[in-house]
């Protein structure tokens, strides 16, 4: 399983090392397709491929809190004791330590631990590292756990930095990671008219691929707007398949705490555009959500201001809602998205199109959803109309695919 593959694509030389891609299954969704590992090894555990690449290079790590070693080391902290020449890090939303707020600036600074520069790459500008930044090393390490969201940013900062690192010449190596939605695809492929930092490539809100997957379909679909070739590496996992069911180690951002947030994440995110409570602020984020004016509800809840949510919406309101914490995590892990939950607050509070802001096509990357749900269509008749592009999207992805489906 140590076999290198080179495959050259328009624009850019992708290199995988120890990958072995098996495209002979169909993705399925259904808790009995999915099965629980132990024995999976992370990329960044396998310290004896990827070290040697790093040989007489300068390092920066893109990463935060959550790319640690299987004995529970700071990937950052494994480079420096092993006497690798660390230079720089790039800090996504959250911060390079995962303290910040959803969208909240982060300002670049030095890691207090290890006196490296953290160079923010969520700091209120254009969010694209800066030419000064690019000067201070030859290889990019991207470690930093995911969740397998559209709207999930971290993908999207891994892209601007491999963009960044085509046009100046240097080295990617993508340290891979099982995704805990990884068994999913589900939802519409984002409408590139609705492309922002909430969703930025054309794919559905669940992939079901691993960082190092999907950076590889960036490049082999020319999705990265680059002047130069970029060199691409992946350390793959080993003993992972999309079958297998990957627990996170550590909260991957502050209001993700546990595996319930995570599975409800997909069908709970989109109260984000609307005034419903998410809850933020709260024991429960995205395990709960309500409003003031919601009726008939026996569940109440109050946002408060928190690490990790300063200022919540609806903060200090008591809101009626729905406590979806105590589901059973096994089922949750093959429900994908769920729209009933956002169809049941809309006919709620009956606030027709005003319930909606135009954050909410962003985050479903499509102008369809919203019609539809107006005109009172369930939610399996929208899940049915995006469903062909679910299909299509299988297709299109399996060449890039690591491990089996």
């Amino acid at each position: 399983m140590k076999n290198i593959m080179n495959i050259l694509f328009a624009g850019c030389l992708l290199v995988c090392i120890g990958c072995k891609a098996q495209n002979n299954h169909s993705a399925t969704p259904a808790s009995d397709a999915v099965e629980q590992l132990s024995e999976v090894v992370t990329g960044d555990a396998q310290t004896n491929v990827y070290y040697p690449l790093l040989k007489g290079k300068r390092v920066a790590v893109f990463g935060n809190h959550t790319a640690l070693l299987p004995d529970g080391q700071h990937l950052l902290d494994r480079l420096l004791q092993d006497g690798h020449q660390v230079t720089a890090a790039f800090s996504p939303e959250h911060g390079f330590r995962g303290t910040a707020d959803a969208g909240e600036h982060v300002a670049s600074d030095v890691d207090a631990q290890t006196g490296i520069p953290i160079l923010s790459l969520y700091d209120g500008g254009d969010n694209r590292p800066s030419a000064s930044s690019m000067q201070k090393f030859d290889v990019l390490l991207v470690d930093i756990q995911d969740v397998g969201l559209r709207f999930y940013t971290y993908y999207i900062t891994m892209c601007r930095l491999m963009q960044a690192c085509a046009d100046y010449g240097k080295e990617v190596i993508v340290l891979d990671r099982p995704n805990p939605n990884g068994h999913l695809v589900d939802g519409p492929i984002l409408d590139m008219k609705y492309k922002s930092g909430v969703g930025w490539l054309p794919i559905p809100v669940l992939h079901g691929m691993t960082l190092g997957e999907l950076a590889q379909m960036a490049v082999g679909k020319g999705w990265l707007s680059t002047k130069n070739p970029c060199k691409l590496r992946v350390i793959p996992c080993l003993h992972y398949t999309h079958h297998t069911l990957w627990s996170i180690q550590v909260p991957p951002s502050p209001n993700l705490p546990n595996m319930t947030a995570v599975y409800l994440y997909p069908s709970l995110c989109y109260f984000e555009a609307t005034p419903v409570s998410v809850g933020r602020g709260t024991d429960h984020p995205f395990q709960i959500y309500g409003h003031p004016s919601m009726k008939g509800r026996s569940y109440t809840f109050t946002p408060e201001s928190r690490s990790g949510a300063k200022n919540p919406p609806l903060k200090g309101k008591l809101c009626q809602g729905v406590d979806l914490s105590g589901m059973d995590t096994v089922s949750l892990a093959s429900k994908g998205i769920d729209l009933t939950y956002l169809i049941d607050a809309y006919t709620d509070l009956q606030q027709g199109d005003k319930f909606f802001t135009s954050f909410f096509e962003k985050l479903i990357g499509v102008d369809w959803v919203r019609p539809m749900i107006e005109q009172g269509k369930s939610a399996a008749e929208i899940q049915a109309r995006w469903q062909p592009d679910v299909e299509q999207f299988k297709k299109d992805r399996k060449p890039y695919l690591l491990y089996e489906e």
